[in-house]
């Protein structure tokens, strides 16, 4: 093991869980150290509810697909692997499913960013559907991505795949970790708007109240 990283990834995959940015279903968490891909291992939700040791976070060369074929390789192993070869300013990716930011994946609508804190990605948008752990759908968040390589630049970008989930792509793994919290909290005050009383004290377009 290499510089840290599986503690840190046992960390953000720990921090994701308690705070509802993913769930037992799914989802996994990778970063890179030069060749070599860190990343969460399959029932990482179902069978360990994301109490993960250092052993459990698994290591493969970028450049090669063996990995794919172990027994305890994430079946979305395959969209990190495929990000890390086509974004090399990627350190660190979270594939989750955060409580909020599902509604927008399954009415399959964009994500508006409303909060200052949040303006740096832009939107997180839509890609296109594919099946799950298939190629097709590594080949489209990776196009999806290529379209936010400002924000990666800046932080990170994200896209999210309908009925699936989000993907966020960080210059490391806490700069995706942040993202996904932050677009998460956005995505839920988009759907706080419902609740507010007319009459209810906000700003305009202008930022006026």
């Amino acid at each position: 093991m290499s510089s840290g990283l599986p503690e840190l990834i046992v960390d953000v995959a720990a921090k994701l869980f308690a705070r509802k940015l993913t769930d037992i279903a799914g989802g996994n968490v990778s970063a890179r150290d030069g060749s070599t891909m860190y990343i969460t291992p399959r029932y990482a939700g179902i069978r360990q509810h994301w109490a993960l040791s250092e052993d459990d976070i698994m290591s493969a060369p970028i450049d090669s697909d063996e990995f794919l074929q172990h027994p305890r390789s994430s079946r979305e192993s395959r969209i990190h692997l495929s990000i890390y070869r086509n974004l090399p300013e990627v350190t660190g990716i979270v594939h989750a499913h955060p409580f909020h930011v599902l509604r927008f994946c399954v009415a399959g609508r964009p994500i508006e960013m409303v909060l200052e804190s949040t303006q740096l990605f832009e939107s997180v948008d839509l890609i296109e559907a594919a099946p799950a752990h298939s190629q097709a759908l590594a080949d489209n968040v990776v196009a999806g991505l290529e379209q936010r390589r400002d924000a990666i630049r800046a932080q990170a970008g994200a896209v999210m795949a309908p009925g699936h989930g989000l993907f966020v792509a960080g210059l490391d793994l806490l700069a995706a970790f942040d993202a996904t919290e932050r677009i998460d909290w956005n995505a839920w005050c988009i759907l706080a708007q419902k609740l507010m009383p007319d009459g209810q004290i906000g700003y305009d377009a202008d930022g006026h109240r």
